[in-house]
């Protein structure tokens, strides 16, 4: 480069640096779709947990009044 010049060879003619997309534009969408994978089970992990949650408190509820049975029981339906 010459001193007192102002043309940089990195530069375009119009004065600005052209730039350059990224090589990896095709993994993207490859990406999107793990980070969407994971978003569902996350948050179908969490309405399970929840509904953990409201079994266990239902179950302690039925238990601190002093009520006994305070479990469900599955009984097999009879044939006939």
């Amino acid at each position: 480069m010459i001193p007192g010049s102002c043309h940089d060879p990195g530069m375009t003619d119009a004065g600005q640096g052209a730039p350059k997309p990224p090589e990896d534009d095709g993994h993207r969408t490859v990406e999107n779709a793990v980070m969407l994978g994971f978003f569902v089970v996350l948050v179908a992990a969490g309405i399970w947990l929840l509904g953990t949650m409201a079994d266990v408190r239902k179950v302690q509820d039925c238990a601190g009044q002093g009520r006994r049975n305070c479990a469900e029981i599955a009984v097999p339906e009879r044939a006939r």
